[in-house]
């Protein structure tokens, strides 16, 4: 990974062209004026993060079709892997545990094809809370589908619906580290989690109860995951590396 993990102004700042971000959005009901339609949407503080770390977004829907995935990957510069709803777990293996969301079938097949092509084309990559999750069953790895179960509390999403805060320690090493250093208050909200590593993967973060909160792809330019929600939060410095990586592409 190059000097752009340090946090490095965005690109636009230095008057080059801004690189394109693309993430990817939920498929979800939606009410506007007089409708209500399924509809692809995206909380904003994503769009507003990438943008304020100066990179353009570009919104990317869940669509039926993989057709023209390698042809989307290659017109972008860099790629938020967004939150969202649990995946299936039998793409994992495992049985489906009373308190796992309902499936998106459509959504996670795009986002494990998307996944897997941005890894096979280099491109940097910031993968968040589900992201993270995508990213992980997209290598081979498998998730913990209830932590209140798993750890005893319930730290990770203390009320429904109101993002919580805790702290994780970090790899100082990492290029997660090199970025936040090796402690950081984060802003959460999830109740799965990594079990087993995907191939390539490495955890880099952990909270106090050693529930993986980051992890990096080794080899890759910039491939990293984060269990919490840093487009929900002040320190917007993981996106500005994403961004400052993305305008060296």
């Amino acid at each position: 990974m190059s000097e752009a993990i340090r946090g490095a102004p965005g690109p636009a700042a230095g008057g080059g062209a801004p690189p394109l971000i693309g993430i990817t959005t939920y498929e979800e009901p939606a009410r506007w004026g007089v409708w209500v339609r399924e509809a692809a949407l995206l909380p904003a503080s994503y769009v507003r993060s990438v943008e304020r770390a100066g990179g353009v977004p570009v919104m990317i829907p869940p669509t039926g079709s993989l057709r023209g995935l390698a042809a989307l990957v290659s017109r972008l510069d860099g790629l938020v892997l967004a939150g969202g709803g649990d995946l299936d777990p039998d793409l994992y293996g495992a049985e489906r545990h009373a308190e796992t969301g309902p499936p998106q079938p459509q959504r996670d097949r795009f986002e494990l094809a998307l996944a897997r092509a941005a890894v096979d084309a280099d491109l940097p990559f910031l993968a968040i809370c589900r992201g993270m999750q995508v990213l992980n069953v997209a290598r081979g790895g498998a998730l913990v589908q209830h932590l209140p179960e798993a750890v005893g509390h319930k730290a990770h999403a203390p009320e429904v619906g109101k993002i919580g805060t805790h702290r994780v320690q970090i790899s100082a090493t990492s290029a997660v580290g090199k970025i936040l250093g090796d402690v950081a208050d984060v802003p959460t909200y999830h109740h799965q989690a990594v079990s087993r590593l995907g191939k390539g993967l490495s955890a880099v973060a952990w909270a106090d109860d050693q529930v993986v909160e980051a992890v990096e792809l080794q080899g890759h330019r910039f491939g990293l995951g984060v269990q919490w929600h840093p487009e929900d939060g002040d320190d917007k410095r993981l996106f500005e590396a994403l961004v400052a990586e993305a305008a060296g592409r």
